[in-house]
């Protein structure tokens, strides 16, 4: 993003708070101190309709039993081989997608949806380091939830039912 793209973001907002905070504040220093690399999409008229960002990460499972769970889930999304060969690893590299969204006025048209597709896309395509999976630190709300399931992504665990965000992730 540009310093003009920067400036453009504090007109931004997907309507959670959260969301439009990080965008409006944070999301510059973020990206200066190379912790995640920020992206957004634009119409013809130079507005901004959606803002993401991207990071490496890694898919840890905390427990053999939890880890177990995760394999047999694995299996009814995946061929066999591929959790067999899963199993066998400790850790599982990924890309997080730390933060979407679209602006109000262009939710429900697929944005969201087509943001996930590219970055699937770009990393099955482009092998330039190991990624197995794409994460995300969802919001814990039914919309949220709603469109993340729909996108094919999973819980990787249950145990953050209850907390703000809920881990998901999804095989590329």
């Amino acid at each position: 993003m540009t310093d003009a793209d920067y400036e453009n973001m504090s007109a931004f907002s997907c309507g959670v708070k959260e969301l439009d905070d990080f965008f409006h504040i944070e999301v510059k220093e973020c990206v200066q101190r190379h912790y995640l690399s920020a992206y957004s999409v634009f119409i013809e008229t130079g507005e901004i309709v959606a803002a993401f960002t991207l990071m490496n990460d890694a898919l840890m499972i905390g427990s053999q039993t939890e880890k177990d769970d995760f394999i047999e889930d694995l299996k009814l999304e995946a061929d066999e081989d591929i959790a067999t060969f899963l199993n066998r690893q400790s850790s599982y590299p990924a890309i997080n997608i730390g933060h979407l969204g679209i602006l109000e006025k262009y939710q429900s048209m697929g944005i969201g949806s087509m943001i996930i597709d590219l970055v699937a896309a770009t990393y099955e395509k482009h092998r330039q380091a190991g990624c197995q999976f794409i994460t995300v630190d969802a919001l814990n709300n039914e919309k949220t939830i709603k469109f993340y399931h729909k996108n094919s992504f999973g819980f990787q665990t249950n145990r953050d039912s209850t907390s703000p965000t809920r881990r998901m992730y999804r095989i590329l």
